[in-house]
């Protein structure tokens, strides 16, 4: 544990109410806890850990273990444990962990005493509210237990600073006074980690060419879309920058400013903010991923997207794909045996041609020279600089151990020569390692497999039967249309057609050469041993020699590859160079129906024919950083290369130095010159300070009233609104206040996973959780309420699960309540009323609820437009009304052992299937059957009654003659 740590603990244990920190994130957050729960004894009572996500439980957990040794290890409380256990697990005094969900519902139902709680840990305090689960929990532990200290932790500081007063907010809900800030640039924690800083070098790999115009391209797309959205003028101006739309966070500023009016906004706007999304994606893929891979996810938003989004259309949109392409292959054309690239014929010069000419053209065009599909595939330049790193590494320490260089320091017992290379992900992380044991080159290649075999896989699907469109619907490299100069006249070419051939052809070739080589491998593996053997090795190798007309000899295509290597090893000497030129040439002397695709093998320079074998490594060990785990005090690495920078990382690495002063460590930074990763990295330093000098300046103006009780803040809400009303009444006998009855609720447990129960109890209300069969909540023994969230409703209506849930609510309730519930921070709307038409069609939400209406006539439908609404609305509704009571509810829709229900109203009143059968009968209506079921105690005496009482009690003589016809009827008989 670092210096600063003890100082935070000390902090907070001066205060006995606990209080809130927030510190950078990266400083050591779960080694922190893990010191304050050594600091716990199980006769204060039992410790427990809330809002913990699975990798800080497993972290605190392992730190925990490993710095002290006690036999009191924490433990998990789920809802698999019986009531009773739990009970005698929360009296014993230990440290749980446990979800607020299992807690509250304890707390409730009183089967965990308040008093055998010393306190509570919360982490993650950026994601809380006043109307949050763990601010319940709070409030009804604190207003039994006024010893009990609650300790919040954050490690997001720019997620405290989004919104108005979000730390003040936050203090208020925990009942707290104090606030702890620790950044980086504190004055305690900037000592300790820059006492022994570790041997950092940092290195700056240039970017291709090819990448920077990629870079460039997707900048000004973003830059774009951007400007159109401040002429919506719905935004803060200010926060469209491109700088920080390289964080995921970007994201969420958007969507809560346009939340509110989402339903107003047109489609360009929704997609705009789904294309900034996609755009950032593109900037970070682009430095993380090698160049087949970004080609592979280019094809699939070139698939998905083309239709509706915006930046595909952009003006430099066509660079992106056009440079990308450009990294993995090459098409152009031989004329005389030199490439030429695109060749301008007269085919791609026309601008309307039809089918069949276009492809004479074509045939045409490939006959006089030949289409070449040229491989490039261009290695990350991150690549060979991380080999050469690791080869100076092992050249090094065998430098050190030949001229006898010995450490006699104390750690170099532990020193195990490990070394760290920390990854974004785990994809990279694989591929970084095949890249030491097979070869840059050669993952490259497998990577061009992979990406030619998923065309013959995306060609096998089956495919729905569409007319094609006779002319191209929009311009761009999607419709095979390439600008030739700014301001000219975009022109549609036959290229991307017969690259799609070549990439095709390429790609079905190696299919077969894989089928073929998977097939002989279980030959030979089934033969072995066999007498049969040499008879089956022979018969596969006449097979070989065995060519079928209009397919291609894997053989004579080898052959002419040399050949052409060999006789135009001048004309293509620039080619073959260390980025390995090659081709797929189509044979010119073919016909068109008839094509032959080659596929030669790239020509290999001397770098990549050179074994990986004969270079040296020191033992690697690779790390996602996206699993958030702390493996530095696990591996001990004495080398770090941060192949992906990382903020948090970096911080980890400098907490563990400081703890390990006299270790040797040397780190290697590795960033692409002037790329977005820099921006990136230097702007999430740069946003983190701004959000701890924000919260600086909140701490020096908060309003925290130092009388800060529970019994008040529980009262507020009721005292005032009681005050008022007895002064506006006067007429009460001295102004004696009126004896407050005390009003519960229902609540079925799985609602809990919201925040209704803990508004409902800030209301004043009582909450009684149970596992209830119909409905959500009961608020009297006649009104049932569902209640529904806008997401949760359009599941419902899709699944069915709303029309039955709706039945049994009307068969055993009154007056059954679907309640539908909006977000506060959302637009109190379905849809906006121009897109709300006349008729009834299936798809649409509002046809749903008229039909859903329609079906139950007694079904009633709140509106509520959040929480707090939701609450004053249950107030009204139990006005004038019993209350609800707790064994009834529990047994309602709960046959019993005979298959016996209770308390079901139609079964025990009417004949189900009889009023089934009379819902049916012509003339009988929603409106009227009832008035017949009162009228008639069974179908036999309906079929008795004369019209003209029928005509009192169905409202009309039309409805009355048509159903005494239809009970009048003959039947016809046959003779």
């Amino acid at each position: 544990m670092v210096q600063f740590h003890e100082n935070i603990i000390t902090d907070l244990l001066d205060d006995p109410q606990g209080g809130l920190v927030i510190l950078s994130a990266g400083l050591g957050l779960h080694k922190l806890i893990a010191a304050l729960l050594h600091l716990h004894h199980p006769s204060q009572g039992s410790l427990l850990i809330l809002s913990a996500s699975p990798s800080q439980k497993t972290s605190i957990i392992q730190n925990y273990e490993n710095t002290l040794s006690s036999s009191q290890t924490p433990s998990e409380i789920t809802s698999d444990l019986p009531a009773h256990h739990r009970l005698s697990l929360y009296s014993s005094g230990g440290i749980f962990f446990i979800t607020t969900r299992i807690l509250i519902v304890d707390l409730l139902t009183r089967r965990l005493p308040t008093t055998a709680v010393a306190g509570i840990i919360l982490l993650n305090a950026h994601s809380l509210s006043d109307t949050s689960t763990e601010a319940f929990i709070v409030r009804i532990l604190r207003s039994s237990n006024r010893g009990l200290f609650v300790r919040a932790f954050s490690d997001r500081p720019h997620a405290m600073v989004s919104g108005f007063a979000k730390a003040e907010r936050t203090l208020k809900c925990l009942f707290l006074r104090k606030l702890h800030l620790w950044p980086r640039f504190q004055v305690y924690v900037s000592q300790d980690l820059e006492r022994n800083p570790p041997a950092v070098v940092d290195i700056r790999v240039p970017m291709s060419p090819y990448m920077i115009g990629i870079q460039k391209a997707v900048i000004e797309v973003m830059d774009a879309c951007l400007k159109e959205m401040r002429k919506t003028n719905k935004v803060d101006v200010e926060d469209l920058t491109v700088e920080n739309g390289l964080f995921k966070s970007f994201d969420e500023i958007v969507r809560r400013q346009l939340d509110p009016i989402w339903h107003t906004l047109g489609k360009k706007t929704k997609q705009l903010v789904s294309d900034l999304k996609t755009l950032r994606k593109l900037l970070d893929y682009l430095v993380r991923y090698d160049a087949v891979t970004y080609l592979k996810y280019l094809d699939s938003l070139r698939a998905s997207e083309s239709f509706r989004s915006v930046w595909i259309f952009a003006e430099s949109s066509y660079k992106i794909f056009d440079l990308a392409k450009k990294r993995v292959f090459r098409f152009g054309r031989l004329d005389g045996g030199k490439y030429v690239g695109q060749s301008k014929t007269t085919a791609t010069k026309k601008r309307k041609l039809e089918d069949s000419n276009s492809e004479k053209e074509v045939v045409g065009a490939s006959a006089d020279n030949g289409a070449v599909l040229q491989e490039v595939l261009e290695e990350p330049p991150k690549w060979k600089v991380l080999l050469d790193i690791l080869q100076e590494i092992q050249e090094e320490r065998q430098r050190k151990s030949l001229s006898g260089e010995e450490l006699i320091t104390e750690d170099c017992a532990y020193d195990n020569g490990i070394v760290l290379v920390a990854c974004k992900d785990e994809h990279s992380c694989m591929q970084l390692e095949d890249c030491i044991n097979k070869g840059s080159h050669k993952v490259m290649q497998e990577e061009w497999k992979k990406y030619l075999l998923s065309k013959v896989e995306l060609r096998a699907l089956p495919k729905c039967n569409k007319k094609k469109a006779k002319k191209p619907k929009g311009f761009g490299i999607l419709d095979g249309v390439i600008p030739s100069a700014s301001g000219q006249k975009a022109e549609i070419s036959s290229i991307s057609r017969l690259e799609h051939e070549a990439l095709l052809a390429a790609a079905s070739e190696i299919n077969k050469q894989t089928e073929k080589n998977n097939a002989a491998e279980d030959e030979l593996q089934t033969c072995e041993g066999s007498e049969g053997h040499k008879r089956a090795r022979r018969k596969g190798k006449n097979k070989k020699t065995v060519v079928k007309p209009g397919k291609s000899d894997k053989k004579s295509a080898r052959k002419s590859k040399s050949e052409a290597c060999s006789s135009e090893d001048d004309d293509q000497k620039n080619q073959c160079t260390s980025t390995a030129a090659g081709g797929l040439i189509e044979q010119p002397n073919e016909v068109t129906s008839s094509k032959k695709w080659l596929l030669q093998k790239h020509c290999q320079g001397f770098d990549a024919e050179q074994p990986i074998k004969n270079k040296q490594f020191p033992p690697v060990h690779f790390h996602p950083l996206d699993t958030d785990q702390h493996i530095l005090d696990i591996l001990q690495p004495s080398v770090i290369v941060v192949y992906h920078p990382d903020m948090v990382f970096v911080r980890q690495i400098e907490i563990y130095k400081a703890e390990n002063p006299s270790k040797v460590i040397k780190v290697y930074f590795l960033f692409y010159d002037e790329s977005t990763e820099v921006q990136k990295f230097e702007a999430s330093i740069r946003r983190e300070n701004g959000a701890f000098e924000s919260l600086i300046r909140q701490k020096s103006m908060m309003m925290i009233p130092v009388d800060h009780d529970i019994s008040l803040a529980l009262d507020s809400s009721a005292e005032p609104q009681s005050i008022i009303a007895q002064n506006l009444i006067t007429r009460k006998a001295g102004g004696r206040k009126e004896v407050d009855k005390e009003t519960q609720v229902i609540v079925d447990m799985r609602e809990f996973m919201s925040s209704l129960p803990n508004v409902l109890h800030q209301k004043g209300m009582r909450v009684v959780p149970v596992t209830l069969e119909v409905g959500d909540y009961i608020l009297s023994p006649l009104i049932c309420v569902e209640r529904k969230s806008i997401q949760d409703l359009f599941g419902s209506f899709a699944s069915g699960r709303l029309y039955h849930q709706v039945e049994m609510m009307a068969r055993y309730y009154r007056i059954p309540v679907l309640l539908i519930e909006f977000s506060q921070d959302k637009s109190f709307s379905f849809q906006s009323a121009s897109d709300i038409g006349d008729d009834v069609t299936p798809n649409n939400i509002i046809s749903k609820l008229s039909l859903l209406a329609l079906h139950f006539p007694r079904l009633r439908i709140v509106w509520s437009r959040s929480l707090h609404a939701t609450a004053e609305i249950f107030a009204s509704l139990k006005a004038n009304q019993d209350e609800p009571d707790e064994a009834k509810a529990i047994r309602v829709g709960v046959p019993s052992e005979e298959g016996i229900v209770e308390n079901d109203v139609r079964a025990e009143n009417y004949n189900t299937a009889a009023v089934e059968f009379l819902r049916r009968l012509p003339g009988v209506t929603d409106s009227n059957y009832r008035a017949i079921m009162d009228a008639c105690n069974s179908l036999a005496e309906l079929a008795l009654v004369p019209v003209e009482r029928l005509v009192d009690l169905m409202g009309g003589h039309k409805a009355a003659k048509s159903l005494r016809d239809f009970l009048d009827a003959k039947y016809p008989t046959l003779i």
